[in-house]
């Protein structure tokens, strides 16, 4: 091959560097996770792309290339198409089916998402899970599991070991969630709408709350995925909340000139856009086609965002904690789902 055939060929074929290889190597990840959920399909996609990430990065042929060459672009995956995936999470949302659920329920909501964030934080801070693990574990059960962490962490400039930690957690209690409630359904004497308001309360990821609650029936799949999104709502407002204490936090801590240049906005641009997404919806100026087509894109976006940041977790870093963040995790699972029964009993 002549100098000129090798430059021609370089230009238009160049070397794979910056965010490509891992890229791409959240892309596979993201294939394989759909082979597993049609393989198994009581197992969700955005599940088995969490665990796959894990698995990656610890598999002695590829933990050096998820270490190394392919590190900035699952980076990037963990964090940039999350903000994507969340945005285009705001479509599967609209005001008038929130509303149409009753302001009993929307209380009923609003009370279990408070007690759960405050309980959990407070016994994080506790055990002395360190750096913003409290925080985003409280965001993951409370709101709508890995989604709302990576939006939290983003809002706050949460280390990524916290997140992916986090992440790992949330998604396992949730994963339990599917096998542990139903077989719960008739012990405590719900009907099939109470039930699937009980999953749509208590369990945290979309795609679990759907695999929970339609073995309750049609009416339980419906009731589940209302009281979801609704939860799902109130991510925006908790982000404000993150940004607006990260202010003061760092007022308090005298930081001002370049950083108080650079504090965040209190409604980050990815929010603002998920609160966008749900008034478009909410004008149903778009056909179900579109609206297909941008839950099949947000999932994922989603997918190879979770295994970003599945990808940045360290088993021997959270085994050194895993014994306060499991019981962090267990105690938040019972204290979810307790409040949320109740509050279902007490407004149907």
């Amino acid at each position: 091959m002549t100098v000129r055939e090798r430059h021609v060929r370089t230009r238009l074929l160049p070397p794979l560097g910056g965010d490509a290889p891992g890229l791409l190597l959240a892309a596979l990840g993201v294939a394989a996770a759909l082979a597993v959920h049609q393989a198994v399909p009581a197992v969700p996609k955005l599940t088995a792309a969490v665990v796959l990430g894990v698995g990656a990065a610890h598999l002695p042929g590829l933990r050096p290339v998820v270490r190394g060459v392919a590190r900035p672009g699952l980076s990037t995956a963990g964090k940039r198409l999350m903000r994507i995936g969340i945005v285009l999470l705001g479509l599967k949302l609209s005001l008038g089916d929130v509303l149409g659920l009753g302001w009993a329920t929307v209380a009923m909501v609003l009370a279990v998402v408070a007690a759960t964030f405050a309980g959990t934080w407070w016994l994080g801070r506790r055990l002395g899970l360190p750096g913003d693990q409290p925080l985003l574990v409280a965001t993951g059960y409370s709101i709508c599991g890995a989604s709302a962490i990576g939006a939290v962490s983003q809002a706050a400039g949460s280390d990524e070991e916290d997140a992916a930690a986090s992440v790992a957690l949330v998604t396992l209690c949730g994963t339990l969630a599917i096998a542990v409630l139903p077989l719960l359904q008739h012990p405590l004497g719900l009907g099939e709408a109470e039930f699937g308001r009980w999953v749509g309360a208590s369990v945290h990821d979309v795609g679990q709350v759907v695999a929970t609650a339609q073995t309750g029936g049609a009416g339980a799949l419906r009731e589940a995925v209302l009281v979801k999104l609704m939860r799902v709502m109130l991510l925006a407002p908790l982000v404000a909340g993150v940004v607006v204490a990260v202010r003061r936090s760092r007022a308090g801590r005298g930081e001002g000139g370049g950083k108080a240049a650079a504090r965040p906005p209190i409604v980050p641009l990815f929010v603002a856009g998920f609160l966008a997404m749900i008034v478009l919806r909410t004008t149903g100026v778009l056909p179900d086609r579109a609206l297909t087509l941008a839950a099949d894109a947000q999932e994922l976006l989603l997918a190879a965002a979770l295994f970003g940041l599945g990808s940045a977790v360290h088993l021997p870093t959270l085994l050194r904690t895993g014994g306060r963040i499991a019981l962090l995790g267990l105690a938040s699972w019972v204290m979810i789902a307790g409040v949320s029964y109740a509050g279902v009993l007490i407004t149907t």
